[in-house]
């Protein structure tokens, strides 16, 4: 599964993908909070410095164009306060269109501002928000005037967002002409819901992605378990005639729910959760990255689990960028034990390795019966650098260098221990009598190898050491070894008559 996301990210391509909703300005104000006001039995906040992002719809631009697309905006600011002026300047520079945003007068851009407070110095923590906005619905005109531009974006478009933060922009007319637009361009339309009751205004949308209490409060169900989600989702997606729902269920990970089809729990990794601000957000936008690369929904849903993962790690409402998306992969990866590889995949990642700037380290052996030297040396090796390559000599190779009697345990089984060590990040086994032959295709940053090679001399060591790459050798554990292990057992039969080791075999 792992890699098959990962070779979906890197399909992403540069889609246009269009985000129509509430513009907003986050400010956030930290400081440190250490002690109550005589005035009132409330905190008082040293502020130290502030910090301004682009939020709600804008927050779903900027994961967009972090994740690679090319972005257009749709909404509305004030006229001719600051804030709209500074969400606009945020929104090109970081290379979104801001042709769709509509600059009104008399009504003030959203502004949410965010005291955080940290106390004796550690981890921040909101003690206060406070709000500007006028969450009146547009009127006629401003719809007419939003349309056009969002008709004429939407001929060329690959996916459409609408991010209803319910401040007046996504209406009814908007969400319904939004859909109709989407079905008379083949563009898929993707809604992250407001909280409230009435779903009524996104009839016929493509997907619906309500968190936990959105489903709970648009269908009036609780949301106890697996039976009640599945039902909330059947009872929305055939009352608003959707083709998808989403339902995000936090540490869950989430529900999916396709027109005429059964639903599925898509599970998370448990991980901690600094800040959920923003996680809906990150997830709508990479849903709608996948969508435009042709995924189907249950890969979609997949890789928005492992983005909004990533996403709820960070404080407030940050960006995930595809390369954060790709290592968490080969990390989940490898935490699966999916750690053998072809050498032709095993250079695929580790390219993506590289290009995350990591330090790839190579060792090799028989590994045949892994005993507490290995460990060490594994370990040892394991810290010279970031990535842990293993080449494994396969049976026939073994039996080439140890003899008809070896080895003792099998390639396939020998692979799956090395797989359970946590210092180990893949497995490549060779055939040849050494492995000069992968050495110069993995090209590794660092060789390890055995103090004991020292006077053998270290097979790639003139080739890694062309380009600038270390040798390092590992110092041994004392009377530690796989053929002093074997002769031992041999000569030693278990009581009761059972067989000893013959054959190589037990």
């Amino acid at each position: 599964m792992y890699r098959e996301l990962i070779g979906l990210v890197e399909r992403f391509g540069r889609p246009r993908i269009g985000v129509v909703g509430d513009l907003m300005l986050d400010r956030y104000v930290f400081g440190d909070a250490e002690r109550v006001s005589p005035e009132a039995p409330v905190q008082i906040l040293r502020a130290a410095h502030e910090e301004t992002r682009i939020g709600g719809a804008g927050s779903v631009v900027g994961n967009l164009l972090a994740l690679g697309a090319r972005a257009a905006a749709f909404g509305v600011v004030g006229a001719r306060d600051e804030a709209g002026t500074d969400i606009l300047r945020r929104l090109k520079t970081a290379g979104a269109s801001t042709a769709g945003v509509l600059r009104l007068r008399g009504r003030p851009t959203t502004i949410k501002t965010r005291f955080v407070g940290r106390a004796q110095h550690r981890h921040p923590q909101q003690v206060l928000r406070v709000d500007w906005e006028d969450a009146r619905p547009l009127d006629a005109a401003a719809e007419d005037r939003l349309l056009a531009r969002l008709a004429q974006f939407m001929e060329n478009a690959h996916a459409l967002v609408a991010s209803d933060y319910n401040k007046g922009v996504l209406t009814q007319r908007i969400m319904r002409e939004a859909v109709r637009l989407g079905r008379r361009f083949g563009v898929p339309v993707l809604v992250d819901p407001l909280k409230g009751r009435d779903y009524s205004k996104y009839r016929g949308a493509t997907l619906l992605t309500p968190n936990r209490l959105e489903t709970s409060l648009a269908t009036g169900l609780t949301l106890g378990g697996p039976g009640a989600v599945r039902r909330a989702a059947r009872r929305l997606i055939d009352g608003l005639g959707l083709r998808a729902l989403v339902v995000t269920l936090d540490k869950d990970g989430a529900y999916l729910a396709e027109r005429g089809r059964g639903g599925q729990m898509v599970p998370t990794r448990p991980r901690p959760v600094y800040d959920v601000t923003g996680a809906g957000d990150m997830v709508v936008a990479t849903l709608a990255m996948a969508v435009a690369a042709g995924a189907t929904l249950l890969d979609a849903v997949r890789l928005a689990n492992v983005a909004g993962g990533l996403e709820v790690e960070k404080f407030g409402a940050q960006t995930v960028s595809r390369e954060e998306i790709v290592g968490e992969l080969l990390s989940e990866a490898r935490r699966s034990g999916d750690k053998v590889r072809t050498l032709d995949n095993l250079l695929a990642d580790l390219g993506r390795h590289r290009a995350r700037g990591e330090t790839i380290v190579w060792t090799n052996g028989c590994f045949d019966v892994v005993h507490a030297g290995h460990i060490e040396f594994l370990e040892f090796a394991g810290r010279q650098g970031d990535v842990l390559v293993v080449g494994l000599n396969s049976d026939s190779s073994v039996r080439a260098i140890k003899g008809p009697g070896r080895p003792i345990c099998t390639e396939e089984h020998r692979a799956r221990v090395l797989a359970a060590l946590e210092a180990v990040d893949y497995i490549v086994s060779f055939d040849d009598p050494t492995p000069r032959r992968l050495v110069e295709a993995v090209r590794p940053d660092v060789l390890v190898k055995g103090e004991d090679w020292r006077r053998k001399g270290v097979v790639g060591r003139e080739f890694v050491e062309s380009y600038g790459g270390r040798v390092v050798l590992a110092p041994l554990v004392k009377g530690l070894s796989t053929t002093a292990l074997v002769n031992r057992i041999r000569q030693n039969p278990p009581p009761g008559g059972g067989a000893a080791l013959k054959g190589g075999r037990p």
